[in-house]
């Protein structure tokens, strides 16, 4: 199978050896050994095999107490909507929230398609934004209804303070913190603004999904069956990215902080970027008091918000592609890859006629693994280039080239060479 030309405006070969944001000069990656560098001077269709993962007890033993905690305090927050709700309702609107957290998720999942997340962060960062970040609202909303209740603000008032200024600045709080911690304890992994909006998504879905277990259960419990479905349509059909399209503010910020060495800029970019997911959430809640069309109002302001994120997210993508075929072709300068590998690791048509072929030929797995690795590859490099090699990227980048060389070896005896 020919591989597709390299994508559009990159037609030409850039220097490599310098990064060109202000840095020290960058070395290029060390050349290819012999073998593979005679075995990618022909274009083949790689495939991969698995080597033995590297052990590291203390990070295993982390995650574990991590994910430990977070199961328990979400069976806690179960156990309060329970309490609430009776099981009737947590049970109904349970079912009726994995709407919107279905949408929401194969959203995510369009956005992370190019270099896919680590699945335990994800789980880690669902888990956090639907137990500790509730936690979080519970808490603090009880202490400031107290307040709230001797301050004489009156009913409006006090839902005024409640909806556009304790819930924004509380739950993006929460929230942010989940994405911040997974800075620190996944920073390998956590590349760039894309990166921060898939975590930030996952956090904010946890939470939206435990939040509308509390709205359709307490709608259910209270005004019927036709207010249910009211609700449900609105939180649930016209608006399930709300939550994300907040907190993905925070996320792009410490992505692009994550881009730089440096733990402290993580911190700085959090305090940044919650100020316009705080904004924009008031803004969310706050309008609702005084506008009295509210599918108008949807449909002038909202679903162009909606729309301008998305066109946000689709650029970010295109960086993506582009970073992959500029590391990628560094390595193609000294051996490791052909060029055509290069133009189809880079191209969303080249992966899908790619995994097309490896299907056809039964190394549709093998040829998805290859592609995870070689992506890998290109942002270990670009972590290299960025000055970050303190997060292991050196290490990383000598694993994932043993990982490639052997997938292009690995094709030669999974699929039969082509009759001349």
């Amino acid at each position: 199978m020919t591989a597709p030309s390299a994508p559009e405006g990159q037609h030409s070969t850039p220097d490599y050896t310098s990064t060109g944001t202000g840095l020290a000069a960058v070395p290029a990656p060390a050349a290819a050994p012999q073998d593979v560098a005679l075995e990618a001077q022909q274009a083949v269709q790689p495939g991969i095999v698995s080597p033995a993962r590297r052990s590291n007890a203390g990070l295993v033993v982390a995650a574990v107490i991590g994910f430990i905690v977070l199961a328990l305090v979400l069976l806690f927050v179960l156990a309060y909507l329970f309490v609430g709700l009776g099981p009737a309702g947590v049970v109904i609107g349970g079912i009726m929230a994995l709407v919107p957290l279905t949408i929401v998720f194969w959203g995510i999942r369009w956005i992370d398609r190019w270099e896919p997340e680590p699945r335990g962060a994800l789980v880690f960062a669902f888990l956090w934004g639907a137990g500790v970040s509730v936690l979080i609202a519970l808490i603090v909303d009880a202490e400031i209804q107290n307040v709230i209740a001797g301050a004489g603000l009156g009913e409006f008032g006090a839902e005024f303070f409640g909806a556009a200024i304790q819930a924004p600045i509380v739950e993006e709080v929460g929230k942010g913190l989940g994405v911040l911690l997974l800075f620190f304890a996944v920073r390998r992994h956590f590349d760039g603004p894309v990166d921060g909006i898939v975590y930030s998504a996952w956090v904010a879905g946890g939470f939206a999904f435990t939040e509308n277990i509390l709205y359709f259960g307490s709608e259910l419990a209270s005004g019927g069956a036709a207010s249910t479905v009211e609700v449900f349509f609105i939180r649930g059909i016209m608006s399930p990215f709300a939550h994300v399209m907040f907190t993905a503010f925070i996320g792009a910020a410490i992505g692009f902080a994550a881009q730089r060495p440096g733990w402290f800029r993580g911190i700085v970019a959090f305090v940044i970027g919650l100020i316009p997911a705080v904004l924009l959430h008031a803004f969310w809640n706050g309008v609702l008091f005084f506008v009295s069309d509210f599918y108008g109002y949807y449909l002038l302001v909202q679903v162009p918000m909606f729309l301008v994120a998305v066109w946000l997210v689709t650029l970010l993508r295109r960086q993506e592609r582009r970073v992959t075929y500029e590391r990628l072709t560094e390595y193609a300068q000294v051996g490791w890859f052909h060029a055509d590998e290069v133009a189809m690791l880079s191209s969303p048509g080249g992966r899908r006629a790619a995994m097309g072929w490896a299907r056809a030929n039964g190394a549709g797995p093998l040829m998805k693994a290859f592609i995870r690795d070689a992506t890998r590859l290109a942002y270990a490099r670009h972590r290299i280039v960025g000055d970050r090699d303190s997060i292991g990227a050196q290490a990383h980048e000598a694993e994932l080239l043993h990982r490639v060389a052997a997938s292009r070896h690995a094709l030669r005896g999974a699929v039969p060479a082509p009759a001349a």
